[in-house]
This record gives structure tokens, C-alpha cells and sequence, in this order.
């Protein structure tokens, strides 16, 4: 009898100590259904969909990839509220701050490679380029290469037409 009583004390201490986990949580997609029914009522009091997917539907655990793909409209920019520390913010760099001019691209292949291949003719020119603009900051916030084109890529259609 003693040992029946500590087997189901035991038990019970056992069912206590684990971590709940809420079995009415909702899905991103009814979360979704949710903060857009929400949305449309002007109830959200300013609250932004990650902060009322942790307040509403009380799922801790949800990827960020699923949140931003549950929620059909892009989220606008927060507006930073008045009482907002101003420590709160990221300093901006001082490069990011100093005024950018456009990109400088050459008018022509330069002629100390006439001896390479045109391709790579063009690919030296343009570098030499994109480096001497690096200094005066002018490669309109171009990078060497990125999606949808970055300064090689631009350059070297100019150099080619």
C-alpha cells in the first residue's frame, strides 16, 4: 500500500514538472484569419503581426519564415512610438550617412588591355573602375556584383553596347 502511494505520488510530481504546452494553439494559418479579422475591425491597437502572434495565438515556436508567409499583405514600416529610447535605434554608419553619388562607369575598354580577350578586357576595366570609385564614393550604392544586377553587370552592358 506504502509503495502504490509513492508510485502514484510520484506520478503526479512527474505530471506536474513537465512543460505545458498549450493544445489550443492556433495555426499560422488561423492565426493569419485572426489578425486579419482584426485588421479589418481596427482592433490591433497599433500591434504588428509578430507581436500579435505572440500575444494571440500563443505559439512560441512558430519559424519566422512561416509567420511572414501566413501573413498575406507585406507589413508596413512600424512607426517608431514617442517614447521610444533613442538608444533603441542602430547607429547608421558614417559611409551610409555621406551623400551617395551615381554610378561612374568608363566609356570605353582602357587600352592597357587590348592584349586580353574582350570579355576580359571589359572585366579589368570595369574593376579599375568600380576600385578609383570606391574612394569618392561613387558607385551609387552599387555592390561589385548582387541580384539584379550590381556594377559589373551594368558596366559591363555599357561596355558591350
Amino acid at each position: 500500500m506504502l509503495r502504490t502511494t509513492i508510485l502514484a505520488g510520484a506520478a503526479l510530481l512527474a505530471l506536474t514538472a513537465l512543460p505545458i504546452t498549450p493544445a489550443a494553439a492556433l495555426t499560422m494559418k488561423e492565426c493569419s484569419a485572426k489578425y486579419q479579422a482584426a485588421k479589418t475591425a481596427n482592433t490591433l491597437k497599433g500591434q504588428k503581426w509578430n507581436e500579435f502572434r505572440k500575444a494571440q495565438c500563443a505559439d512560441d515556436d512558430a519559424d519566422e519564415a512561416e509567420a511572414a508567409a501566413a501573413v498575406s499583405e507585406p507589413a508596413k514600416p512600424a512607426a517608431t512610438p514617442a517614447s521610444a529610447p533613442a538608444a533603441a535605434t542602430p547607429p547608421k554608419p558614417a559611409a551610409a550617412t555621406a551623400k551617395v553619388k551615381p554610378a561612374v562607369f568608363p566609356k570605353a575598354v582602357a587600352t592597357k588591355y587590348n592584349d586580353l580577350t574582350a570579355g576580359k578586357a571589359r572585366l579589368k576595366t570595369c574593376a579599375d573602375q568600380y576600385n578609383a570609385n570606391k574612394a569618392a564614393n561613387a558607385n551609387g550604392e552599387l555592390k561589385w556584383i548582387e541580384k539584379g544586377g550590381g556594377y559589373w553587370s551594368q558596366c559591363n552592358a555599357k561596355l558591350k553596347g
